[in-house]
């Protein structure tokens, strides 16, 4: 490992504990109010008990039993201490509270803040789910209150889940196996990694981090139940983003089997991912969207992104399935018995656990009502 590479990674693990701190070893053995016990409120500086609370909770999702990604935890933490200083920077407060005195009248406060530096409905919206969940910490659930009691309205701030415009490569007329074909010639990683997308809608994180050798398995060894068998093998997919969650895809096709036949050809050695040997993670995903961008693989050159393709192959699984074209490319409403099994499968695929989330690449009954009372509506 050279020096450089060996201080950005020093480096960012310095910055992942600043942003994530460590649950200190004089806590084990304590409950979350012992611990909290040993910094009393009136004694103990605000921010420092905030830094307590990121250690004890952070890692926690806010509804569920389960740990948010690292992304989550360090967005939260840093919206947090923003926000306890701009209590006292902007809101108008003499001194910062302890976060477990914090009231009403402080998110309101905030609120009114946000609103007149103009921030946008949906950011406002994740700042009150983060307090959201601070509040869960504290002992005080119902502290904040429903995005319209601050004066925001649901069409503003709530993302629109069906897709709106077809995103597929397809869409926009590219001969997608012979540019990847042109890809693999140029760079063996990126193309394999490419073909891994295009049979199995990987996103490009989970296409990167993908071992072909130790990642193919038999069916025994999946987990799955009997009755959801459709192949010997199959592919293990380690989840790739925070929504997303490890996920077994059958190599039922040959264009499967052949893509992971070419992925082991490439990596030889049995524990190798789908990029360079000498990059890191971080390293092999600039090199993946440098070699794309190279090949025009942008919304300015050809329309479409890397992520395009994965719309292309979840979109494929549904008409393959139903028979009949998806609603984001026209397709007529399905009876329920023919479309839900097959959004439930497309949304598996993708690696979500709910069904709607095939929404996201299939579209909607909404969406294909909106395109055709407003034929002339500007798309995405």
């Amino acid at each position: 490992m050279s020096k450089a590479t060996q201080h950005r990674r020093t480096t960012s693990a310095v910055a992942s504990l600043v942003h994530q701190p460590r649950r200190r070893q004089d806590w084990n053995g304590l409950s979350a109010r012992e611990t909290l016990a040993r910094y009393p409120i009136g004694k103990t500086p605000p921010l420092k008990v905030l830094e307590v609370l990121i250690a004890l909770f952070n890692k926690q999702h806010t509804a569920k039993q389960k740990e948010v990604s690292f992304k989550t935890r360090q967005e939260r933490a840093d919206f947090f201490r923003r926000f306890f200083r701009d209590l006292k920077d902007k809101a108008g407060f003499k001194t910062r509270p302890d976060p477990r005195n914090l009231g009403e009248r402080h998110i309101r406060a905030s609120v009114t803040v946000w609103h007149k530096e103009g921030l946008a409905p949906a950011t406002i919206q994740t700042y009150l789910s983060f307090l959201r969940g601070l509040a869960n910490w504290i002992g005080k659930p119902g502290l904040v209150r429903a995005p319209h009691y601050y004066g925001l309205q649901p069409d503003a701030y709530q993302r629109h889940e069906a897709a709106q415009r077809d995103k597929s490569w397809s869409a926009q007329g590219i001969d997608i196996d012979g540019l990847i074909e042109e890809i693999c010639r140029f760079d063996p990683y990126v193309g394999a990694a490419m073909r891994l997308i295009r049979v199995m809608g990987l996103r490009r994180k989970e296409a990167i981090m993908f071992r072909p050798h130790r990642c193919v398995v038999l069916f025994e060894a999946t987990g799955l139940p009997l009755h959801k068998r459709k192949a010997e093998r199959y592919a293990r997919i380690k989840a790739g983003s925070k929504g997303g969650r490890e996920r077994f895809v059958a190599l039922d096709t040959p264009e499967r089997l052949a893509a992971i036949d070419h992925a082991q050809a490439v990596v030889t050695t049995s524990d190798g991912h789908m990029g360079h040997p000498s990059h890191s993670l971080e390293q092999a995903l600039r090199r993946f969207n440098y070699v794309l961008e190279k090949f025009g693989v942008t919304h300015k050159a050809l329309g479409v992104t890397a992520h395009g393709l994965r719309h292309e192959v979840l979109i494929e699984q549904f008409e393959a399935m139903t028979g009949h074209a998806a609603p984001v490319r026209g397709g007529e409403r399905l009876p329920p018995e023919i479309d839900a099994p097959a959004r439930q499968d497309v949304a598996e695929l993708a690696g979500h656990a709910r069904k709607r989330a095939s929404n996201a690449y299939l579209g909607g009954v909404i969406a294909r009502q909106h395109k055709q009372n407003n034929p002339s509506a500007n798309e995405e």
